[in-house]
């Protein structure tokens, strides 16, 4: 079912991804991946593109491949609190998102972070709330991989809910509001915390008031049922994966709408941003060649045959990656979760026999079968044409804007901003300046969910 928004705006975010493959880095035209400068430059450059926020991946451990670190991907990036408070000096308006564990953090150590963040920000700050349970991250901490899978979900709600009650810890209007008062802070305007749950045992004083925007932005990226109604009972984004196929973008937002009704939120109380990647040409003719110079940049030889050798469960260096899928079968084991989850829990065998009949019908090569089922299509085509399309997805309900993976950085973003977002404003469907100081307001936030009066969550989102 499609909603119709006549008026609705494309929101844009950037995603700097952590460990990955995707990002070009051989190419002349990559900069570092660790060097302050990268990130100066893409993110002004958002800014200048009017982008909602600045988001940034993360990794708690390098990944690795029959028990070496693979050396194929892009890896290492400094701590991402650190990183964005860095760039709030250098940024204005732009909203500043940090992906944060909350199965190897604690929400007393982190919730501080994160508010010292977004105080310094004035009222920018991000957080992508996700969860890990596997125990070969979990080797980096003193617990090791201690959750239990089902237990996931249940850990990250209380998390959110503990981080929540201690940015409210603080009255609004805390600090006195003059000189002439004998104390800096108002009588009993820091109420003490004291909270017991399955997962945390925390009495404390919170040390930092609210920021403009009362609480950082809670995004979530689950995609699982469980997922998803974590998503609807605490988020204020989703980072969805849903960004290439209209139809599967729509009815995932279609489920999210349903499932906010039933927690007790208005229908468009969460913005949906999926991950996309955007291919741009000056004309039609070009397209199909940068389409296939960004696959074949993303997907190497040696990238192809280490993806397909994952399922295997063994070296495929030895095999030619522009020839046929390997002869012999799978090792029936469990795939690693050490390169991503995106295959965990699948059954090669049977990974393997759909790889061969879809090699088989479109007479595809080891390489081409790695491109087609792990490749990120996203978006390709002129400004103008991509420009129609993004906004037929907005303006239908199936999503309310797109976080760019850029496959070049730091200049990935310079054709977006330069060639796209002018389509996108000719069109009456991007901004033109921004009308907010604070990511809440970018994004056309209601106020935080403890913040909200009674019956104030059933009036409609501003922006």
């Amino acid at each position: 079912m499609t909603v119709l928004r006549p008026d609705a705006h494309v929101h844009f975010g950037v995603f700097f991804q952590g460990v990955n493959h995707t990002t070009i880095w051989s190419d002349p035209q990559s900069g570092s991946q660790i060097d302050f400068e990268t990130f100066r430059r893409m993110i002004t450059t958002a800014e200048r593109g009017l982008f909602d926020a600045f988001f940034l991946g993360e990794g708690l451990r390098l990944r690795e491949q029959q028990g070496k670190i693979l050396d194929l991907d892009i890896a290492g990036r400094p701590d991402a609190i650190a990183q964005l408070a860095a760039l709030a000096g250098i940024t204005d308006r732009i909203g500043l998102v940090a992906t944060q564990n909350t199965t190897y953090n604690e929400p007393g150590d982190l919730a501080r972070r994160l508010a010292g963040l977004d105080i310094l920000s004035d009222g920018r700050a991000g957080w992508n709330a996700v969860t890990t349970d596997n125990a070969w991250t979990g080797e980096n901490f003193r617990r090791g991989g201690f959750l239990e899978h089902e237990l996931r979900y249940e850990r990250a709600g209380q998390f959110i809910q503990t981080a929540r009650a201690i940015w409210d810890s603080w009255a609004d209007d805390a600090i006195a509001s003059s000189r002439d008062s004998e104390l800096w802070s108002e009588k009993d305007a820091v109420q003490r915390l004291s909270t017991t749950t399955s997962q945390f045992d925390i009495e404390l004083d919170a040390t930092l008031p609210r920021s403009a925007q009362g609480h950082p932005v809670i995004f979530q990226a689950g995609d699982s049922p469980q997922g998803r109604d974590f998503a609807a009972a605490n988020a204020d984004v989703i980072f969805s994966r849903h960004g290439t196929h209209f139809e599967e973008a729509l009815t995932f937002a279609n489920d999210i709408r349903k499932r906010l009704v039933r927690a007790g939120r208005p229908e468009d109380d969460i913005k949906i941003l999926p991950g996309t990647q955007i291919v741009l040409a000056e004309n039609e003719k070009e397209v199909e060649e940068k389409e296939r110079w960004v696959r074949e940049g993303q997907f190497t030889g040696p990238t192809a045959l280490s993806l397909i050798g994952l399922v295997w469960g063994r070296d495929l260096s030895d095999l030619d990656p522009d020839g046929p899928l390997p002869a012999d079968d799978p090792v029936p084991a469990p795939i690693s979760a050490t390169r991503g989850a995106f295959r965990d829990g699948k059954d090669p065998v049977e990974l393997a026999r759909e790889w061969r009949a879809l090699a088989e019908a479109k007479n595809l090569s080891l390489r081409e079968v790695a491109i087609e089922t792990t490749a990120r299509s996203g978006f390709a085509g002129t400004p103008g044409q991509v420009a129609d399309e993004l906004t037929r997805w907005v303006r239908e309900g199936a999503t309310d804007g797109f976080n760019i993976s850029p496959y070049i950085v730091p200049g990935g973003l310079d054709e977006i901003v330069d060639w796209l977002v002018p389509e996108l404003q000719e069109r009456g469907a991007y901004r033109t300046e921004y009308t907010s100081t604070t990511l809440r307001g970018h994004l056309g936030l209601r106020p935080p969910l403890t913040h909200r009066k009674s019956g104030e969550s059933d009036s409609s989102a501003a922006g």
